[in-house]
């Protein structure tokens, strides 16, 4: 395209709109690129995925004006709204700090441009507990204080976006002297890089004559450099957000009751919206501090030392992916490298993340105090869309095994999500129903892994988890039908009956993957007892390749059962866990739930 010459003196909303989309799709080129080279503050290998994010929220939310205060206010809100990571909430605050400097002029000139960039600089670093120079935070203030430096002598916009631009690079350049981990890896900050092709984007969009239609949320993510990243020793384990809605949000004073939790502590936002970024070995303890502010509306926890081991030592190609609903123990989710999507699970208004931000000991206390019946929700496509990114940049393909469709839309978010992102990058992306949960989910996704270490390809295991899904089961013994009757998966008639007779049933799932009456009894030993005898008639004929036992808050039980199938099966149950909150909510505490999957 022939490059313009016409001077741009001043710009209105839907130029800034479209040149900061332009800045947006720089990143998701080079998203990949830029987890490689994520060594600082941690190497989680995600800060390309999480401002890819960042900038898709601004172009997911805004419908852009001529009026460029309001567009730019617009940009700021969604961009913290959807903001992840620690640059990504940095780009958001100094974004929202732009738009809060801005006059309510329609059109903005050089001059006012300039002014307002530089005083955004403050806002970025008044978010940050312990500013650290050589990141994105250097390169955003020299680029600003450049463009302050020259607005008096230019009157153009194309001529200051290309020289501020070289003072960005140069500025780029400077990080790795500045940080010794950036020095040991011989690579630039990649928030800072980020914030480079950002501004390379908005530089060319002005350049090359305004291609708004060439602008969509297209990824190439090429491969660029080789990177030898350093592995460092990971101080906090889980990167912990929250976006916070309420009135008159204090930053200072979150700030004050969140600093001795962890580190790489950022609070971003106005007095009505905040978002937090911290890393942290607590994000229960995090999130119980937050929910004394306001209304939580976004979580996310991360864990780095997963994403970490991921970018280091990678087990496979291809990548597996599920949901919390399949009990997998973190000892087993790690040593197989498999990747977990949490459900939601509500309180009212007050939400949590499954296994992250509420464990099975809080959910139990809640359970009790609370006046309230706990719900549960499933991840949106969005959640998925944002791991599914992050994957593609590590992995070849990727599977994804969730919980049944019968049961819950997480099936269907993912799936929606993965055809999206694989059309974006053009990875192999799969989404199997399994039409099971709990251990049964779980049981399978181990078998996939460990074929996976057998050299398996993602052909023939995508057609081998399709046979052993068949050959899965649960039973799963009921204290009380009182929750499972609040959900409305048994008729009035049938519940009005269990109640009378005080019935203790046992629940499994057909063919299709819905729930269905197994057996019941009048006693909690009755159900297991039949359990069992159900079993020893299946191994007349089947041979059991794994089998895992979960409970809520039942452990003799559960161990009584174990030792039952050990005497039935020569072997011990796979793993003994808790079950997932959002699954107890359904059916109430007390349960007891064997999974199996059959040779």
């Amino acid at each position: 395209m022939t490059e313009i010459t016409q001077k741009i003196k001043e710009l209105d909303g839907k130029q800034l709109y479209h040149s900061f989309l332009a800045g947006a799709q720089r990143i998701f080129e080079q998203q990949k690129l830029l987890n490689k080279i994520n060594v600082f503050p941690v190497a989680d290998a995600d800060t390309g995925t999480n401002l890819a994010s960042t900038m898709r929220s601004i172009m997911d939310a805004i419908i852009p004006t001529d009026n460029l205060k309001q567009t730019a206010v617009a940009m700021a809100d969604a961009a913290l709204s959807g903001a992840r990571g620690n640059s990504g909430i940095i780009f958001a605050q100094f974004l929202y700090g732009f738009s809060n400097e801005l006059s309510s002029a329609q059109t903005l000139d050089i001059k006012s441009f300039a002014e307002s960039m530089k005083k955004a600089v403050a806002y970025a670093y008044d978010a940050i507990a312990n500013p650290v120079e050589g990141t994105i935070l250097t390169v955003i203030k020299e680029w600003a204080e450049h463009l302050d430096k020259i607005k008096d002598r230019i009157d153009d916009f194309i001529k200051l976006l290309i020289e501020a631009y070289n003072k960005a690079l140069e500025a780029l350049a400077g990080t790795t002297k500045r940080l010794e981990v950036l020095a040991k890896s011989h690579v630039v900050d990649a928030g800072a890089k980020g914030f480079v092709y950002f501004l390379e984007g908005i530089k060319d969009f002005f350049t090359m004559g305004q291609p708004e239609t060439a602008i969509t949320a297209h990824a190439d993510q090429s491969e660029g450099e080789e990177v030898d990243v350093q592995h460092d020793v990971i101080t906090f384990r889980f990167c912990t957000e929250a976006l916070i809605n309420g009135q008159n949000l204090d930053l200072k004073k979150i700030r004050g009751f969140l600093e001795h939790s962890g580190d790489s502590l950022v609070v971003a936002g106005s007095r009505s919206k905040m978002r937090i970024h911290i890393h942290t070995d607590h994000p229960i303890e995090v999130m119980s501090q937050l929910h004394r502010f306001g209304e939580i509306t976004y979580q996310k926890v991360d864990d780095m030392i997963f994403q970490n081991n991921i970018l280091l030592e990678r087990k496979s190609d291809i990548a597996l992916m599920t949901d919390s609903t399949s009990d997998l123990p973190r000892e087993l989710t790690d040593r197989y490298q498999i990747h977990v999507v949490p459900l939601n699970l509500h309180f009212g208004e007050t939400y949590f993340l499954d296994r992250l931000t509420i464990n099975p000991e809080k959910f139990y206390q809640r359970l009790e105090q609370s006046e309230i019946s706990p719900s549960t929700s499933q991840p949106s496509a969005k959640d998925f869309q944002n791991k599914f990114e992050y994957l593609s940049t590590h992995y070849k393909n990727i599977i994804g095994i969730h919980l049944s469709s019968g049961l819950s839309g997480t099936f269907g978010n993912a799936e929606i999500a993965g055809k999206e992102v694989a059309g974006r990058t053009g990875k192999s992306i799969e989404v199997i129903d399994s039409r099971v949960l709990t251990g049964a989910l779980g049981l399978i996704l181990i078998r996939a892994a460990r074929a996976l270490e057998e050299g398996m390809s993602h052909f023939e295991l995508s057609a081998r988890i399709r046979e052993w899904i068949p050959k899965s089961g649960i039973r799963v013994s009921v204290q009380t039908l009182k929750y499972i009757i609040r959900t409305g998966r048994v008729s009035p008639m049938k519940s009005f009956i269990a109640r009378m007779l005080d019935l203790k049933p046992v629940i499994s799932l057909d063919e299709n993957g819905k729930a269905v009456l197994f057996s019941k009894s009048l006693t909690e030993k009755g159900c297991i007892s039949k359990v069992v005898r159900d079993f020893e008639r299946m191994l007349r004929k089947n041979r059991i390749w794994e089998y895992a036992i979960t409970h809520a808050s039942n452990p003799e039980k559960a161990n009584y059962l174990a030792l039952e199938m050990e005497r039935l099966t020569g072997k011990k149950p796979l793993y003994l866990d808790h079950a997932s909150p959002v699954l107890v909510a359904h059916t109430g505490p007390g349960i007891v739930c064997i999974s199996y999957l059959l040779e």
